[in-house]
């Protein structure tokens, strides 16, 4: 295999028997296999070169072949049965590609837990024995992460909201409809990055690494990482950035068009950036949405902060209720589709405000 040119830089040829495809062609999105003749081709995950990556290979190599965990058909009237019936339901196949990718990891997992003290896992549990109690326990499994925890409430209650729907006719009641949701330990939802946080941040990263322009990408166009990730220079249009924001863009598509902020245009001049996107792996290909956020995530330990990716969507905002915008300006920039949330920013500022006006009356 040929070498990889990785910007200006040449990347070094793949081990023996490793191949890689781009799949679709022109998508972006690369994949890597190991090939043996003979045998069936194994997709390889993580990143080539760390010690995880070469310890797989090693053993591919030496002949180890992974143990195949795809499950069996499911036995009809169970609850494993009745979920692969819903994600194959259109009510499924609808939903946004990501909130799929989630909802099927979710109850992926819950069929595969055993009951404590059982042996058989929940998939092979009959609907008739599946009762509130049984959505309380799956929950309860989670039991020191409640968003986690209550997330599999509520894909159990889609499940089964679908379930019930007169054309369906699977079941008669919903199990999970009054569960109770577990106490979250973080009802303010991701850390929003202060100004210090920031400032930090830009000292360790400073302008010209890929890691000050990802925060750049984030804090001043105010958008989710799976929308950054895929921003580039097709998407400028004289000084502004126009694109679909990638949550929910099969079903209700948010189109936006903001201006590209000077203090944006200053880091993007000063970067090294990808071909057909911004921000690139360090072997030349786009970032996946959870790529990106593993590898932000160490960026921010590297520099001290606790704020993550999706922090600095929320600092955005603040900054942007902190200077004055109404909720609808902000909406303009951030393509949040309901006032509730961003009205939480705009309280905040609104709060700040009046308080400081209160204390001069003193």
């Amino acid at each position: 295999m040929g070498r990889l040119l990785l910007g200006n830089r040449k990347r070094p040829r793949l081990p023996r028997h490793v191949v890689e495809y781009e799949v679709p062609k022109g998508s972006g999105k690369w994949y890597v296999y190991f090939r043996q003749k003979g045998k069936k081709d194994v997709r390889m995950h993580g990143t080539p070169g760390t010690p995880e990556w070469e310890e797989n290979y090693r053993r591919l190599c030496a002949g180890e072949r992974p143990v195949d965990k795809s499950p069996q058909t499911p036995i009809d009237g169970t609850f494993g049965w009745l979920c692969q019936q819903y994600m194959a339901s259109s009510k499924f196949t609808d939903l946004g590609k990501r909130t799929r990718y989630v909802r099927r990891g979710i109850l992926t997992a819950c069929m595969d837990e055993i009951p404590p003290g059982g042996k058989k896992p929940f998939r092979d549990m009959p609907l008739s024995r599946f009762a509130p109690k049984t959505v309380a326990m799956l929950r309860d499994g989670k039991k020191g992460a409640p968003e986690a925890a209550n997330g599999r409430i509520k894909a159990i209650r889609a499940v089964f909201n679908w379930a019930t729907l007169p054309e369906v006719g699977y079941s008669q009641t919903n199990p999970a409809r009054d569960v109770q949701y577990m106490k979250s330990n973080n009802p303010d939802g991701h850390h929003t990055w202060t100004i210090e946080e920031v400032e930090r941040f830009e000292k360790h990263h400073p302008i010209g690494t890929k890691a000050h322009l990802a925060l750049a990408l984030l804090l001043y166009t105010g958008q989710r990482r799976a929308d950054v990730v895929l921003m580039g220079r097709q998407h400028e249009r004289g000084g502004w950035l126009r694109f679909t924001q990638q949550k929910n863009q099969d079903t209700k598509p948010v189109h936006l068009e903001i201006p590209i902020r000077p203090e944006l245009r200053r880091v993007l001049d000063a970067s090294p950036l990808g071909d057909m996107v911004y921000l690139v792996t360090e072997f030349g290909k786009p970032f996946s949405f959870n790529g990106f956020g593993n590898w932000f995530r160490d960026r921010c330990v590297e520099a001290g902060v606790p704020g993550r990716a999706h922090g600095l969507r929320k600092a955005a905002a603040t900054r942007l209720a902190d200077a004055g915008a109404s909720v609808h300006e902000i909406m303009a920039i951030t393509g949040h589709r309901t006032l509730k949330e961003v009205e939480r920013y705009t309280r905040a500022a609104n709060q700040k405000r009046l308080a400081a006006s209160a204390s001069k009356l003193v």
